[in-house]
């Protein structure tokens, strides 16, 4: 299984208000991930799956990568990549897909780049960190005892529009 994950783009400010749940990405933040999804369109990248974080900047993440891609129907809201979430309950979800599915995932820091640390670390805690709109690619992903898998590639948006 190959394993994709994408940081959500730039949003508004932060806050502890309850409503930071419904913080949109900013223009510039919508504009960015559309350059990284015609980036990932033209590397002809192929989802099975683009599962999202509910929260309202991951969503719109993932929303501008199907329609760019034209794999809308391919979109869905995992519960588990809401912050605060589990990694292993992230790692069976994946896994219960199937083997040879390829699948992006969108969320948020620090739960992802600890993703990648305990999948690249088989269960350990090597540390990476995601910058927003960050896109990693991890292959031979499973889920036994522990998760595992080689990180192949880890770029910024900057070195992937560069990249265009």
């Amino acid at each position: 299984m190959e394993l994709f994950m994408l940081r959500h783009g730039k949003a508004g400010q932060s806050s502890d208000d309850p409503d930071d749940a419904t913080r949109p990405l900013t223009p510039g933040g919508r504009e960015e991930i559309r350059q990284i999804a015609r980036w990932i369109l033209k590397e002809r990248f192929r989802f099975d799956i683009i599962a999202s974080s509910p929260l309202t900047r991951a969503s719109e993440t993932a929303g501008i990568v199907a329609k760019v891609l034209d794999r809308k129907d391919r979109l869905h809201i995992w519960e588990e990549l809401t912050p605060g979430g589990d990694p292993e309950a992230i790692c069976r979800r994946a896994v219960q897909s199937g083997d040879d599915k390829v699948i992006l995932l969108v969320g948020h820091e620090p739960e992802l780049s600890t993703l990648v640390g305990r999948i690249i670390s088989r269960g350990g805690t090597a540390s990476v960190v995601m910058a927003k709109g960050s896109l990693a690619k991890i292959r031979n992903f499973s889920f036994d005892k522990e998760p595992s898998g080689e990180l192949l590639w880890l770029l910024t948006p900057k070195q992937i529009i560069e990249r265009r």
